[in-house]
This record gives C-alpha cells, structure tokens and sequence, in this order.
C-alpha cells in the first residue's frame, strides 16, 4: 500500500534520479563530446568547462528528474511496474516504496516542465538559441517518451528513435556544437555511437520487465516485447543486438578515420554482444549483471572516443 501524503525525502530524490543509469549515459556522452576539446583544441577552458556545467544541470534537471518522473507516472498507471521483478528495471520504485506520493510526482513533472519552458523561452530571448534548443529537445525526449498522446515508450522501435535517439545525438555533439564554428567528423561518430548503444541498452533493460509490460493497460509494447511476439522467445535479445550490430558498423567508420579511437571500442563491442548471446533471458539476476557491464562498457567507450580523436 503506498502512503497518500509521503513527505519528501532525499532518498526518495536519490532514488528518482537514477544517477549510475544517467551518468554511464548523458553524462558519459557529454564528456565523450568534452574531452577533444580539452585535449586538441585551444579553447578557453573556462568556456569549456562553463558549457559543461550548464548541460550537466540540463541533463539531471530533464534525464535525471524529468524522464524519471512521468516515466514512472506512465508505468505505474498502467501497472506494468506493479508486476516488474524490480531489480534495475521496474522504474525508480519511489511509488511502491511510499517515498513519493503520484500527486508529487505530478507536480514535480508539471512545475519542471514549466521551469524548463520559460529557461529555453529566455535563451531564445537573449540569444542563446543552441541552449534553447538543446532544452526542448530536452523536454520533447521526456514528455513524448511516456506522456500521451505521444507515449512513444508503448510502441515498438518508436520511442527509442523518436525519443531517446534525438536527444542523445544532440547531447553528444552539443559542446563542439555550441563552441566551434564547424562541425568536426569525430563529434558525429562519438555522438551516433553512444546513442545507439544507450539504445541497445535500453534493450537489454526492457528483457526483465517484457513479461510485465504485456499486462500493463495499455500494453507496453516495447521492442523486445514486439520482437518475442513476433518472433518468438529466443527473439528477446533480437533488438539490442540489431542496435549493436548497428554501432559495430558505426564504429568500422571511426577506424578508418581514427584506428586507436575505434579498434579499442569494437573489442569492448564484441564482448558485450558475446555477454548477451549466451545471458539467460529468464534469469533476472544474470540479466541484471550484464545491464551493470554494458553501463560500464557504454562509459568505457564513450570516455575512450573522446580521448583518442
């Protein structure tokens, strides 16, 4: 039973977050975008590190507070978090475990949402339309993920392209973006790659929660949702090794610009996808443990990319 009118509490806040999810993700993808800027270009530091401190704030503010909050909305009414096993998947449990109340919840994503609007409202007004920009899209990756009429996160494939997949380009590529007069080649690859493979995580992340999200109402049909019923059981891990396969390709196009950056990265790939091959789908605990690696791994790579350019 979850209390009515929890108070609020820093763990609950903690919990909310997700912090490891989104550091070996947006955080790791802003860095992969940080570091060869750092490294090889004379930039002023103090820009670099002032950019870098306004998309940190921006990512645990939208990824952090704001995808977390209606995600847990959306999942909890319409009960496939009721029914998850709850281990890294089944949303951050503030609800089941009466750390936050759905009326906290509401108005957190409601007064966020507001306060994200009227900052990317004042970038555009003083002319810092990158910013702006970077903020909707921001906004527009949490809300179309799970809030309807959008609720993308129900339907196969859409979500994490319509979704995930824009915000975490712009991400990766926002502070060559904001700070350089041209686009470089290395900023698209590092970018695309940690995209897809925050995708192809995902995919891994949805294995756990299939079974649930078949009894949500709606149904949560997710990619591995679709791919199993489509296809059959052993078609669970189909999504996630497409979407690693696709970053496999992504990264023979980093080789041939750049072999250290890209050599590195595609035995940590090949790995992974070994990882998922032989993970038993139907053991929760095992499928737990390859979802912590392939967070590392994802951080590995993104960090490796942005060293080596």
């Amino acid at each position: 039973m979850v209390p009515t009118q929890p108070t609020l509490k820093l763990r609950g806040f903690g919990m909310l977050l997700r912090i490891i999810a989104v550091v070996s993700s947006s955080v790791a993808t802003i860095l992969s975008g940080l570091l060869p800027l750092l490294f090889y270009y004379s930039l002023s530091s103090f820009a670099i590190i002032s950019v870098l401190c306004i998309l940190l704030i921006g990512t645990i503010l939208v990824h952090g507070v704001l995808t977390h909050t209606f995600n847990d909305l959306t999942d909890y009414q319409s009960g496939t978090d009721e029914h998850s096993p709850a281990l890294l998947s089944g949303g951050s449990r503030v609800l089941q475990s009466g750390l936050m109340s759905v009326r906290m919840l509401i108005y957190i994503g409601a007064i966020l949402s507001i306060l994200l609007l009227l900052i990317s409202g004042m970038f555009f007004t003083f002319g810092y339309t990158k910013f702006a920009i970077l903020t909707l899209i921001g906004v527009w990756s949490a809300a179309s993920y799970s809030l309807r009429p959008f609720q993308f996160a129900y339907y196969p494939f859409i979500g994490e392209w319509l979704s995930l997949f824009p915000a975490m380009v712009l991400l990766g590529i926002a502070e060559p973006w904001i700070l350089l007069e041209h686009m470089p080649i290395w900023a698209w690859q590092n970018a695309l790659v940690n995209a897809v493979w925050c995708m192809a995580w995902v995919m891994v992340h949805h294995i756990p929660d299939r079974h649930a999200d078949r009894k949500a109402q709606p149904i949560k049909r997710t990619s591995v949702v679709w791919a199993e019923d489509r296809f059959g059981k052993q078609a669970a891990k189909v999504p996630a090794l497409l979407y690693f396969i696709l970053v496999g390709l992504l990264l023979a196009w980093v080789v041939f610009t750049r072999p250290i950056g890209g050599l590195a990265t595609i035995f940590i790939l090949l790995y992974g996808i070994h990882l998922i091959i032989k993970m038993d789908r139907d053991d929760i605990e095992e499928v737990t443990r390859v979802e912590k690696l392939l967070l590392l791994f994802a951080f590995i790579t993104s960090i490796w990319l942005g060293l080596f350019i």
